[in-house]
């Protein structure tokens, strides 16, 4: 309701600055003043009063004269602050933001008739996903799902990195030593047991004598070449070692849980014909030379001094080559593409959007989010090639485990009167677990880098995950037996607690449709905490079973569904479960 809330307050603002033939280019529709009853208000007063040539509040008075809230609907009493002018929303809006929400799938909006591609995580298949990494997947996931809820058409896409130098070093090293020259498995998954090949090989090229890396090199070469010319066998060998990597990285990101549509791989493109066909278009452009043994594209004339090479004189291309032709393939397929990507990639993308441009394609339709790195306390390193650093199967079985401590700390007497067992603490525990982790790295705005804490995510009185899925479980015990009646008279819902619920309530599609266009599901997290903290409120002072009469309990009994319904869905955006009971 919030959405045609403020569509009539937009519209009542323009109707009456017209009729006072005033500019409606800026309408000044902004939060009301704190303090005020208000849901919206318009600040363009202070834009016009020297226009005017009368104070603020003068200008405000005047306008709000010009408004008849039965014109609009869900316009209530209008009233003005200075130079403000606040609207309130009516009773209606109370009402059908009650019905609304009584729908399980409150917030998922009307089809757009639109198709996005959102391409996230993408880590090279060359061993367990790492922490410093967590950030992408989740907040890659939570931008798909605010814009499937948002009405569009979503593909989620992993673009797989099968034929760079990692991987051919990768495909070398498996197929040059034996497992007896291996240490133990960390763990026994497909990535954990390959990855120990790719270290070992790595560690071979530093310390080998001269001749015998030469002659690596030359079998890394070799694969490399294979791989352009679309050699079968050697695509088949590489794809023995990707596809090995990655079915052990989708059990870890499957955790999180994050899933993907189609893992596109790079070699599709130069398998196809597409990444030769981008080299011939790219040589053409004026902007092209050859120097420093390689093609490359002069972009200085358009603002980036560092050249885009796209061609090695070996007649290898680059990762980036390989990707002109991805996006390419997106642009025929999808009307929208988003790449979710770490801001150490942020002039390569510059760099590419520039490159489809010149190639003539409209780039409006290409948005990206880049993200900064997660740390954990003592800022440990993280290097796959290494081997150092700490995997997310590592964090998240952590945080089960710490989850599970602080459930049977809390839940000890239900635990012993077997109200609940063993099967009921291991999912409230991995629900809280990796809904702390999740909640705690998405909650925070992409661009600023974030140390993860163990004590501030599973802090059930904070504003953390365990903080907000509690009240989802909360209302779920209160609707525990009890039917919500049809028919439902929302007008007794007059207490201040019940009427700010409800506003919050009423924001949420919102929230959904901001999130999917300037895609930072941070404000989704900003949004459950304002809405804990208002649904906490309403329990504190408003008794729903022990209502003052049946009348007021059926309304509480259909808010509290409400409230069930936004809050468990705003918790689906963001990828963390909400539970039943805790």
């Amino acid at each position: 309701m919030f959405i045609e809330f403020r569509s009539a307050v937009e519209g009542a603002v323009a109707a009456a600055l017209s009729a006072r033939d005033l500019p409606t280019d800026d309408l000044g529709i902004e939060e009301p003043p704190e303090g005020v009853d208000a849901v919206l208000a318009s600040s363009a007063a202070f834009r016009l009063a020297s226009e005017v040539g009368a104070p603020p509040p003068k200008v405000a008075a005047d306008v709000a004269a010009e408004i008849d809230p039965a014109d609009y609907d869900y316009l209530g009493e209008i009233t003005t602050q200075g130079p403000y002018l606040n609207f309130a929303p009516s009773d209606d809006y109370y009402a059908d933001t009650l019905a609304a929400a009584g729908d399980e799938a409150y917030g998922q909006r009307p089809s757009k008739g639109e198709s996005v591609v959102v391409e996230h995580t993408s880590a090279n298949p060359t061993g367990p996903v790492h922490v410093g990494r967590a950030r992408n997947p989740i907040i890659g996931d939570a931008i798909a799902n605010a814009i499937d809820y948002a009405g569009y058409d979503v593909e989620r896409h992993y673009y797989v990195n099968d034929a760079g130098r990692q991987i051919a070093v990768f495909t070398w090293a498996y197929e040059r030593f034996d497992e007896s020259d291996l240490p133990e498995p960390e763990r026994e998954k497909p990535d954990y047991e390959l990855v120990r090949y790719y270290r070992k090989g790595n560690s071979y090229l530093e310390a080998a004598d001269e001749a015998a890396v030469a002659a690596a090199e030359a079998e890394i070469e070799a694969i490399m070449q294979g791989l352009e010319e679309g050699d079968e066998e050697t695509y088949e060998r590489v794809t023995e070692v990707v596809d090995t990597v990655l079915e052990g990285m989708t059990q870890t990101l499957s955790r999180l849980p994050a899933q993907f549509d189609e893992f596109v791989k790079e070699t599709r493109f130069m398998r196809s014909g597409a990444t030769d066909d981008v080299i011939d278009r790219l040589q053409a452009l004026d902007e092209a030379l050859y120097e420093e043994e390689a093609w490359q594209l002069d972009l200085s004339e358009h603002g980036i001094e560092k050249n885009f090479v796209f061609l090695r004189s070996d007649g290898t291309t680059l990762y980036t080559t390989r990707d002109i032709a991805h996006h390419e393939w997106k642009f025929e397929n999808f009307d929208r593409a988003v790449t979710v990507i770490g801001e150490d990639h942020k002039l390569t993308f510059e760099q590419l959007r520039e490159t489809l441009e010149l190639l003539g394609h409209d780039t409006e339709q290409l948005d990206q989010q880049f993200y900064s790195w997660v740390n954990l306390p003592g800022g440990e390193g993280m290097s796959t090639r290494e081997g150092t650093g700490i995997d997310i199967d590592d964090l998240l079985d952590e945080a089960v485990s710490r989850a599970r401590e602080e459930v049977e700390d809390r839940m000890d007497d239900r635990i012993r009167e077997d109200e609940l067992d063993e099967d009921d603490v291991d999912r409230i525990a991995r629900q809280v677990g990796i809904g702390a982790v999740r909640y705690d790295i998405v909650a925070k705005q992409p661009s600023k880098t974030i140390t993860f804490e163990w004590e501030r995510a599973l802090d059930f009185e904070a504003q953390s995950a365990p903080y907000v899925q509690y009240v989802h479980a909360r209302c779920r015990g209160i609707l525990d037996g009890e039917t919500v009646p049809e028919s439902i008279d929302a007008e007794v819902l007059e207490a201040p607690e019940e009427r700010d619920l409800l506003r919050t309530i009423a924001r949420f599609p919102a929230v959904i449709e901001q999130v999917a266009e300037d895609l930072e599901p941070h404000r989704v997290a900003t949004y459950t905490r304002a809405f804990a903290e208002r649904f906490n409120a309403f329990y504190r002072e408003c008794p729903v079973l022990d209502a003052e009469s049946e009348e007021v309990q059926a309304a509480r009994l259909a808010l509290v569904a409400a409230a069930a319904h936004t809050i468990g869905n705003a918790l689906d955006v963001l990828g963390v479960a909400a539970p039943e009971s805790m």
